[in-house]
């Protein structure tokens, strides 16, 4: 079924897009994720000036927006925009006076793996994503509610029929009470033996149940998502704490656990050149893959702050840089635009962790920058 989808698909737009060419099954190469994220933090620069609201809330209506350009795996490209209103409070007695929402307006295109100049458009990332006014955690099936669910609407072509799937499931955002924030263990296998990095001030963004909406072909499943993407507010990185996806793949369940880090990295001149990037070593399954025999060496010499953040590509790994170039808000440390350039690695991974991995990222474009 997989096989004649694709190969109708080919049929309809003119490419090669049998099952070989979308790659093979464990993939090695550089760039499976690029492209470019521009982001305006109007929430950052349109502040309210009336005192109803909270101090330092944005007006109302106002939205930062993601404007995306997004390669992946040479084979599905999103471009668009995002955009994201804020909650916000009343001065006074606290009360929700806007609900928080992210709105997607994405273009989801097939590329030909034979000449990347070839696109064609298959159908769009579309529908909101409410947060609810007293906890703040995104519903991503509510926005039927209010006439817009968050969804892949696929175009039908030829004989390929079109099709729309929802997404589902809750989505935990940052909290906004700073003051109760959590302590975290996290753990990883250094020179045989286990390290582990405590971590004090942790904000998670938490998968409860999420379903991510499958396509924009077959080959690319619905998939289930729990865990967390932890944040630590003294370093500015993120851990991976138990992510578990749950798909099909040819009738056969595939379960895959990320662990690992992201790791922000500021250049010497950020105060004045904006500079920074986030460095990524996300594992895939690592306790099932990792080797029976010991891989210290590869960290000798290292102290175990240093191992704990080290790519060991011995097991599947999602690598590379996201580069942030920020200008900032005048007076402030925050930034009132960016612009994210992608540059992500695969190394003995499917194609569908790479492309559930990029579906999730731009689940929690709000959460990741703003909130």
């Amino acid at each position: 079924m997989v096989r004649n989808r694709i190969a109708a698909l080919a049929l309809t737009t003119g490419m090669c897009l049998s099952a070989s060419a979308w790659g093979e099954d464990a993939i090695t190469r550089d760039g499976v994720i690029t492209g470019s994220m521009d982001i305006t933090y109007n929430t950052r620069t349109q502040i309210d000036t009336s005192g109803d609201f909270k101090e330092g809330s944005p007006k109302l209506g106002v939205a930062d927006i993601y404007k995306v350009d997004l390669n992946v795996l040479s084979q599905v490209k999103f471009s668009g925009e995002v955009q994201r209103m804020p909650r916000i409070r009343g001065r006074l007695l606290g009360r929700t006076a806007q609900d928080a929402k992210l709105t997607y307006g994405l273009d989801i295109s097939v590329i030909n793996p034979r000449d990347e100049k070839q696109t064609k458009r298959v159908g769009r990332w579309v529908g909101t994503m409410p947060g609810d006014p007293r906890t703040g955690v995104y519903d991503l099936a509510s926005g039927k509610d209010q006439g817009s669910s968050l969804r892949f609407a696929v175009d039908g072509a030829g004989s390929v029929a079109g099709y729309q799937d929802l997404f589902a499931g809750q989505l935990q955002g940052k909290v906004e009470d700073k003051g109760n924030l959590l302590t975290r263990n996290y753990t990883r296998i250094v020179k045989g033996k286990q390290v582990t990095q405590t971590v004090t001030k942790v904000d998670p963004i938490g998968f409860i149940g999420i379903e991510l909406a499958r396509g924009p072909v077959d080959v690319f499943p619905r998939t289930s998502v729990n865990g967390s993407l932890d944040y630590d507010y003294e370093t500015g990185n993120w851990y991976a704490n138990n992510i578990t996806l749950g798909y099909m793949v040819d009738g056969k369940a595939v379960n895959d656990k990320i662990t690992g880090t992201i790791k922000w990295v500021e250049d010497p001149q950020r105060e004045t050149n904006g500079k920074g990037y986030y460095e990524f070593n996300l594992r895939f399954n690592e306790e099932a893959n990792k080797p029976a025999s010991d891989v210290g060496a590869a960290f000798d010499g290292a102290s175990d702050l240093d191992a704990f953040f080290a790519v060991d590509t011995s097991v599947p790994t999602l690598t590379g840089r996201i580069e942030y170039v920020d200008t900032f808000v005048p007076g402030g440390d925050l930034p009132a635009s960016s612009k994210a350039i992608y540059s992500l690695h695969a190394n003995k991974l499917t194609r569908q962790q790479i492309v559930n991995f990029a579906k999730l990222w731009l689940l929690i474009v709000g959460p990741t920058n703003d909130e």
